[in-house]
């Protein structure tokens, strides 16, 4: 079937890298595997045979259709619809997902999966190089995709599959992003409307210095800016991407302390 370049589909049929997938998500049959778009099937296939339970979720309905044709098994069900829509709170809790994504569609996916009430204990996607690594960022590289994401899980990288694998071949290479969920929540009655309205506002301007953003976005003085950075100990002078996330809370729960704690 010819991909549709409106849905960014690119059929990865190497089984190598197919299997370098599979592998890092360390799958038992006592599994239960969200795949996000199967496609033509080529990794679900592997999934179905490593996991307990598959639910693949593919938005093109032709291939919605195809796929229980091609993969005949009990344990495979698929469901046509938007992943972005799609009912998170019915799957196993502890599940997992493992999928081969379109480039549009990972950052709200996932801004999806780490705020639902029923989040995945892990999560393996094969995304842009360049995204998985902004993710995995450390303090002078942040940005509010890392944040976002680390909020939630541990991030780290997996093997890079480069763009010749693919059909057609993307413009990029792709990598292997691995999130473990973490054991117990970061920060206590965390209310993360507030948090990331204080992140946001902190990368409302990457140019300007920490106080500058802050002031700006938040609708405060600068003066009150930095007294609210000098209360927690944060240099005024810094800029949004040398943050780690516990500078962040500290900085809203002095902004408005009432909104992130119960």
């Amino acid at each position: 079937m010819k991909p549709k370049k409106s849905l960014g589909q690119h059929w990865l049929k190497n089984k190598k890298a197919l299997s370098q997938i599979c592998a890092a998500a360390d799958l038992t049959k006592q599994d239960t595997v969200l795949e996000i778009g199967p496609g033509l099937g080529t990794l679900t296939k592997l999934l179905v045979e490593q996991a307990g339970k598959v639910v693949a979720v593919e938005l093109d309905e032709k291939l919605a259709l195809d796929l229980p044709k091609k993969i005949k098994s009990q344990k495979l069900k698929v469901e046509q619809g938007d992943i972005l829509h799609f009912n998170l709170a019915k799957l196993a809790p502890g599940y997992k997902v493992v999928a081969n994504i379109p480039y549009y569609l990972t950052s709200n996916l996932l801004r999806v999966l780490g705020e639902s009430v029923n989040p995945p204990q892990m999560v393996v996607l094969l995304v842009q190089k360049e995204v998985a690594q902004r993710v995995v960022a450390s303090p002078g590289q942040m940005s509010v995709l890392a944040i976002s994401v680390q909020l939630y899980y541990r991030a780290s990288l997996g093997q890079i599959v480069e763009a010749k694998l693919f059909t057609p071949s993307p413009k990029v290479d792709s990598q292997i992003l691995i999130l473990n969920k973490h054991l117990e929540p970061l920060f206590d009655n965390l209310d993360t409307k507030s948090f990331f309205r204080v992140v946001n506002a902190g990368f409302s301007s990457r140019r300007k210095k920490l106080r500058g953003s802050l002031s700006g976005s938040l609708g405060i003085s600068k003066k009150a800016a930095d007294e609210i950075l000098s209360q927690v100990g944060i240099d005024g002078n810094l800029r949004a991407q040398n943050l780690p996330l516990q500078d962040w809370y500290k900085i809203a729960l002095a902004w408005h302390p009432t909104k992130l704690m119960l």
